[in-house]
């Protein structure tokens, strides 16, 4: 049970202020789904070979000497997240719209030696790549004939006082200043719910309908840095520092609702809880690109771990209703949180394939160990040992895998790509120990002398267990499957050539 209960923690993020700072922060910030430009998108992202698009500084820097004149490009992107929930045999769907920018920048020619030998090109640029787009609305609803979140709470709350729960355990205090929770009669320090009349009319009574709207708001998006060049036409090599900046919100509401009179008279509850994380990251990607055939292209990029400071706003209330009238509002003093995120380094390596100038073909690898990232304090001295190894337990390396093609009919290019994400949650016991993702995607586009506009549309899909709660009498489970879709148009111009 105490496996189960990490679990529940850890999956989403999702029970009360006992979440700040746990693996799923540090999986989600660590986790990176590239976008960027449509043809980077069209493509699975597969161009750690290839260069030559602003989108690849954020993965091999090299890319950028691939350039053989400057360059600026912008890619607005249109994002849809759908997501289905199977709760007790409910079903229930829920979905939202975002429109975003992708990308955006700029690649500056600095010197265009045309002898072919020695150094023959050196670029600098910038661009703005979104690495993670974490919007997401997930509806979970159902009859629930077992337990209640209300057990969960009074499972916490074993052992304290009613005086020391809003100290030790803030979101069961919320539940007894809200009469969901009272104590047992002649036991100061356990606990009884509403469906048992506070143990007075036990069994609990249940069949209550369950409600939970979870909203995810943000995105992470880094700023790339870079220089780059070429080195007769058979080595391109390049350095990018990228600053990366975090922007998340989440919030979930959690109501039950009897239709049954009760002897406690509880009618229905509502619990609602938000955080918000804004942060700024800092890592350093170092990359290569080596052309021993002319058809041929091998690529290697290292990243090294980003260091995020990161700032947290927790906040949490709850509202009750009875029968005879009376309501009840509690809520907890915000909380705000300062700490800083390491992430695990990564290691990228492609090969590509270009048949003259009607095709390229190109595969990426990239291994990844989130097991590794880490948490450390910013000044208030916490000690973030057990959270450190609650990752390391929880998480582990995974290898992910990227395909790209692209066909080209004299100015039209046409373009395909497949994506796979690997498994983080390493033991088989774990929930989610199948947790993957897949990504299909295509596209086109058009070039005219030094005009190009490109479309490219990828979807991301995934399945996911998602516990409600934890409690001594039942784990609560949705079966979650989500698919992102994601459409981006490129708009392009080169220039000095």
């Amino acid at each position: 049970m105490k496996k189960i209960a990490l679990i529940s923690i850890i999956v989403l993020g999702i029970l009360g202020k006992a979440v700040a700072q746990n693996a799923d922060d540090a999986l989600r910030y660590s986790q990176l789904f590239y976008t960027g430009t449509a043809r980077f998108m069209a493509m699975g992202g597969a161009f750690t070979a290839l260069g030559g698009d602003l989108s690849s500084l954020s993965q091999n820097p090299a890319g950028l000497g691939v350039f053989r004149s400057s360059e600026i490009s912008v890619s607005p992107q249109l994002f849809h997240i759908k997501t289905g929930a199977v709760f007790n045999g409910s079903n229930s769907e829920d979905y939202i719209y975002n429109f975003n920018l992708g990308q955006a920048g700029i690649v500056a020619n600095l010197i265009n030696n045309s002898s072919g030998t020695g150094l023959t090109s050196l670029n600098v640029g910038y661009s703005f790549n979104r690495t993670n787009n974490l919007n997401q609305s997930i509806l979970v609803k159902g009859i629930s004939n077992n337990s209640s979140l209300a057990d969960f709470w009074t499972d916490i709350s074993s052992g304290y006082f009613k005086d020391e729960l809003a100290e030790f355990v803030p979101e069961a205090f919320l539940a007894w200043d809200t009469w969901i929770i009272d104590t047992l009669s002649g036991y100061g320090t356990e606990y009884g719910t509403v469906y048992s009349n506070y143990g007075d009319n036990p069994p609990s009574v249940y069949g209550q309908n369950i409600h939970r709207l979870i909203t995810n708001e943000g995105y992470t998006g880094e700023h790339a840095l870079s220089v780059g060049g070429n080195y007769s036409d058979k080595i391109y090599f390049g350095a990018t520092l990228g600053i990366t900046r975090i922007s998340y919100s989440s919030h979930y509401e959690h109501s039950e609702s009897s239709d049954v009179t009760l002897p406690s008279g509880f009618t229905d509850f509502n619990y609602t809880f938000h955080y918000d994380n804004t942060g700024t990251g800092y890592g350093l990607k170092l990359g290569g690109i080596f052309k021993p055939l002319e058809i041929l292209r091998v690529g290697i990029a290292f990243h090294s771990p980003t260091v995020f400071r990161i700032n947290e706003y927790v906040h949490d209330n709850m509202t009750s209703k009875f029968d005879d009238g009376g309501k009840y509002e509690s809520e907890n003093n915000p909380d705000r949180y300062n700490y800083a995120l390491t992430t695990p380094f990564r290691v990228i390596g492609g090969v590509a394939l270009q048949v003259k100038k009607l095709a390229l073909l190109s595969a990426d690898y990239e291994y990844i160990d989130y097991g590794i990232a880490k948490f450390s304090e910013t000044g208030d001295g916490y000690d973030y040992g057990n959270k450190n190894l609650a990752i390391k337990n929880t998480l582990g390396p995974v290898s992910n895998f990227r395909l790209g093609a692209e066909f080209r009919l004299s100015r039209i290019y046409l373009r395909g790509g497949y994506g796979y994400y690997g498994k983080a949650f390493k033991q088989n016991s774990d929930i989610n120990r199948d947790l993957d993702y897949n990504s299909l995607s295509f596209g086109g586009g058009f070039r005219e002398q030094n005009i190009f506009i490109d479309f490219g549309y990828a979807s991301l899909s995934n399945p996911q267990r998602y516990i409600l709660y934890d409690s001594s009498i039942e784990t609560a489970v949705s079966d979650i499957d989500t698919r992102r879709n994601m459409f981006t148009v490129t708009f392009g111009y080169k220039f000095g050539y």
